[in-house]
Order: structure tokens, then sequence, then C-alpha cells
């Protein structure tokens, strides 16, 4: 891997394993066994283009994965404010 790629890398590995922690199906049992595993598929690429791509793929997860928590906080608010 290039050098100036692996800070950015072992960044987004942080970030995603942060944004895991509350994983609704669990983080120790579900969510960080599959991140450790999509991070060691890729750990032979050696492309910087492919590099490349798998940033911008991890950081479209980390946005996904925001939403899914906004959309959560979302409608646990609406369900103890709005009378149905």
């Amino acid at each position: 891997m290039t050098s100036s790629l692996r800070p950015q890398v072992i960044a987004l590995y942080k970030q995603l394993a942060y944004l895991g922690r509350e994983y609704p199906l669990g983080y120790e049992n579900f969510f960080r066994p599959k991140l450790k595993s999509a991070f060691l598929k890729k750990r032979d690429l050696t492309d910087e283009e492919e590099i490349k791509k798998s940033i911008a793929l991890g950081e479209y997860v980390c946005k996904e994965l925001e939403t899914l928590y906004y959309l959560r906080k979302y409608r646990a608010m609406r369900r103890r404010y709005v009378n149905k």
C-alpha cells in the first residue's frame, strides 16, 4: 500500500469501528468481524486507484450508518412526542 494512503485507511477503519458500536445487530458478534474481514479481504491491494475506490466505498458506508442512526433517533422521538 502506498504510504500516503495508509493513514486514510487507518482513519476509515477507526471511524467505521466507532460507528459500529451502535449497530442494531451488535458490535462484538456481528459488526466487528464483518468489518475486519472486509479490510483483510482488501489488504493485498497495491493499485492506488483501487485503494481510493475502496476508501470511497468505505466513506459511503459511514454515511449510510450515520443515516441509519439518525433515522432510528427520529423514529424514537416521533414515537415519544406524536400522538397516534
